[in-house]
């Protein structure tokens, strides 16, 4: 059954991945985007819902069926942005969700972000990431977490792990992640579970 689902994200290098394969699968998925984003690289036919994660009006997950969360901030801006988008736009995405009566809620996260006062030098992002991930366990929607661990740019793998077996300092495909992404999203298999996950 085809699901019609809102990417957050969907312009980023996993997001672009997230929404091809949900293409290919046949569904429809809506990529939110800032109205300054360049939607160029997006297949011909994705609809399209303007919306800027550190400011975002209401009525942006009407209709939908899931939500995916696949943005963040990026490695080149500061502490604040990763505040206004990797938490807080994050758990207003979470918010607007719920009150639209979306059927579930996929949320990209990071290894790490199971701690809520992790060590380390990127400790102030996965603070974010651990405050929008309990946002989400507590809000009462169907969800499902995915914590990678270091992202690469490589295709499609073999397979991958999931778990308690994870490697930490292994890597993860953005493709690998977006397949998974994409299977939480539309197949329920993963309901109601936050795991690590890298490539095989």
């Amino acid at each position: 059954m085809s699901m019609k689902i809102l990417v957050a994200g969907a312009t980023g290098k996993t997001g672009k991945y997230l929404i091809q394969e949900l293409v290919d699968t046949g569904h429809k998925p809506t990529a939110l985007v800032r109205e300054s984003s360049d939607i160029s690289a997006l297949p011909k036919g994705v609809d399209v819902r303007h919306g800027d994660l550190a400011d975002l009006p209401d009525g942006v997950c009407d209709g939908m069926q899931a939500v995916v969360f696949a943005a963040g901030s990026g490695s080149s801006t500061g502490p604040d942005m990763t505040d206004k988008v990797d938490r807080d736009g994050a758990k207003r995405l979470v918010d607007l969700a719920r009150g639209a009566g979306v059927a579930r809620f996929v949320m990209l996260s990071s290894v790490g972000a199971d701690q809520s006062d992790p060590p380390g030098a990127i400790a102030h992002y996965l603070k974010a990431k651990h405050a929008a991930d309990a946002h989400l366990q507590a809000s009462g929607l169907t969800y499902s977490i995915l914590r990678p661990v270091a992202l690469t740019d490589d295709g499609r793998g073999a397979d991958v792990i999931l778990g308690k077996d994870v490697d930490k300092s292994a890597s993860a495909s953005r493709a690998d992640v977006a397949h998974v992404l994409a299977e939480a999203a539309t197949t329920g298999r993963f309901d109601g579970i936050a795991q690590d996950m890298q490539s095989a």
